[in-house]
């Protein structure tokens, strides 16, 4: 008898588009993405010559190619296809996979994991699954129905882990399925001790990472079958509340349900960027920390919230002998970017200390909603709300005709990377078309 024998068991199913941002732009072309030979490769300034962002299964197998390999470390073979990447093609393309799962369950069932993978919890719409296809259905025949049927309307292969949980689920798709031919993984709590607690190589199992693998090793726990059977008082102690979960991962156990989704509340509002190059020059750093100051702030605006905290955060080039740095302070609540950017010009004026910058980040926390500004005393009322108007008709132009409409002089250069980021999706080109 297991410990786990009086846990529920769910239906989950996590899919995975396989190698998907390769897959898209193969479909795109009218290949299989099983069969061609392609890799999206980004180019923007801060990969050192281009990074490959997704490589078709065939070219990771004929040319060892692997993701965030370098542009330099890529053979020089006629056969393979170079793309950049369209990030807005494959969220519609993302959108349209999720719109297809949504045929099976409702949408409080369905949870996207992210661009590429998501889970579905069929548990509730058994029934009406079973009355539709046979009540002979099982979750692998309903994995290969929805694989067929992604296949068919939009020509991508589908990896799926089917678990008791959502995370045995996922241990399933990670470990198992994407070895098999059928690309499908199914694991149940009986399944766990031959399957799960063989693993060694703890970095391979989801959410250990190598800092978390490093600490279990050095607690004598070397596998997944360490991990199960440790006394849970003597990891607790060692690594607190984590360690709880660790265990329980061990044996598959996940009592999260779908449906009932947590919404956070709004901790903060960051943005950051890795620079094009080093910045040694404090004008340039400058120049880049209002742009992004005055971005989080028209975030802000745009939902209508407030902000009583600033952080600024600089990071120093690998090269660099001296750190960067990371300070805070508080300030009375605005979203006027005027106020924010001088904030932030305030800290790099105090802490900045002639180190060469990679990396800045800014972020805004104490939220609150946007209703009154207390004024300052020092600046007529008049001028304050010239500000607020200001900034609003920038919001709205920007809105109406996209943020290259008005641009600052300042950003044409001094080290201003805002025309460079525009159309850019998570660091990479959007592109302007859907294939």
């Amino acid at each position: 008898m297991l410990p786990t024998d009086q846990e529920k068991r769910r239906k989950i199913l996590m899919f995975d588009s396989k190698s998907f941002y390769a897959s898209c732009e193969s479909v795109s072309l009218g290949l299989n993405p099983l069969k061609s030979l392609l890799v999206v490769m980004s180019q923007a300034e801060n990969t050192n010559g281009g990074l490959i962002l997704s490589a078709s299964p065939k070219a990771k197998q004929v040319f060892g190619i692997t993701n965030v390999m370098r542009k330099r470390d890529l053979p020089t073979d006629e056969r393979l296809m170079i793309v950049s990447p369209r990030m807005h093609y494959y969220v519609q393309i993302s959108q349209q996979v999720n719109q297809i799962f949504t045929e099976f369950v409702a949408e409080e069932d369905l949870h996207i994991y992210s661009i590429d993978e998501s889970i579905l919890d069929v548990t509730d719409s058994w029934h009406y699954l079973t009355s539709r296809y046979g009540t002979d259905l099982t979750l692998p025949k309903l994995a290969r129905i929805i694989q067929l049927l992604v296949r068919q309307r939009l020509g991508l292969y589908l990896t799926v882990g089917i678990g008791d949980t959502p995370a045995m689920a996922k241990l399933a798709l990670d470990l198992d399925a994407k070895h098999q031919p059928s690309l499908i993984g199914h694991w149940q709590f009986e399944d766990i001790p031959h399957k799960l607690w063989p693993v060694t190589n703890l970095t391979t199992i989801w959410s250990i990472g190598h800092r978390t693998a490093k600490r279990l090793n050095k607690l004598g726990i070397n596998s997944m079958a360490d991990l199960a059977v440790v006394e849970a008082t003597y990891l607790i102690k060692h690594m607190g509340v984590r360690g709880a979960d660790l265990i329980a991962l061990a044996w598959g156990v996940d009592r999260s349900i779908l449906a009932d989704k947590y919404i956070a509340k709004q901790k903060n509002l960051s943005n950051s960027q890795v620079l094009p190059r080093d910045y040694h020059h404090p004008v340039e750093i400058k120049n880049v920390i209002r742009e992004i100051g005055e971005q989080v702030a028209a975030r802000l605006r745009a939902k209508h919230l407030a902000t009583a905290s600033v952080r600024l955060t600089l990071g120093a080039a690998l090269a660099e002998p001296q750190a960067g740095f990371s300070v805070q302070c508080q300030i009375s609540k605005t979203n006027q970017s005027r106020k924010l950017v001088q904030t932030l010009w305030d800290l790099f004026e105090a802490y900045y200390d002639g180190q060469v910058i990679r990396r800045v980040t800014v972020a805004f926390s104490a939220l609150t909603l946007d209703e009154a500004e207390q004024l300052d005393l020092l600046i007529k009322p008049s001028q304050a709300i010239n500000q607020q108007k200001i900034d609003q008709t920038i919001d709205h132009i920007r809105k109406s005709y996209g943020t290259a409409a008005i641009i600052k002089a300042a950003s044409l250069g001094n080290g201003g990377t805002l025309l460079n980021r525009i159309g850019l999706v998570g660091g990479h080109a959007g592109g302007d078309h859907d294939g």
